[in-house]
């Protein structure tokens, strides 16, 4: 079988940024899929499953609320790798205009206080596994190494 595309990518050389990892047609429509990388793969600890439930959380709640963008989001959710997360959005969107979406979020998250949205047994299947400290401390350094200077190759795959 073909690989996949994000499968092509080199996880070796890959730093935590914000990438269009595919943009495809879906009937008339266009759908933008962002890779949002949190940690270097193969070299950095992967989240663990704790902080990246409360991220999924957080960032969804966020993004489906957010005035100016919540018609386009699709989905938002964790890499099977844990070592970041897609974010589908509806139409052609680079990285660099989505970064004040994801900005907003990660800020979000990172100065959220208070119970986690959908964090109960009514709304959630495994809603004891949250982790506010370790997600806001990955939104933190998530928009120390990418948000705040976000330097070109963090912006685009290696080629």
């Amino acid at each position: 079988m073909q690989k996949i595309t994000s499968f092509t990518i080199d996880h070796n050389r890959l730093l935590t940024g914000l990438y269009v990892s595919r943009v495809d047609r879906v009937g008339e429509a266009m759908v933008t899929t962002l890779d949002i990388r949190m940690t270097r793969p193969n070299l950095e600890p992967v989240m663990d499953t704790a902080a990246v439930h409360a991220i999924e959380h957080l960032g969804a709640t966020w993004l489906r609320n957010e005035p100016d963008w919540k018609a386009r989001v699709l989905y938002f959710g964790p890499m099977g790798c844990r070592t970041g997360f897609y974010l589908l959005l509806s139409g052609e969107v680079s990285a660099r205009e989505a970064l004040p979406l994801v900005d907003g979020m990660f800020r979000f998250i990172s100065g959220f206080e208070g119970e986690i949205p959908g964090a109960s047994a009514k709304d959630c299947g495994n809603y004891l596994d949250m982790n506010l400290s370790m997600a806001k401390y990955h939104a933190k350094k998530y928009i120390r190494e990418v948000l705040d200077d976000p330097a070109p190759e963090r912006l685009c795959y290696p080629e």
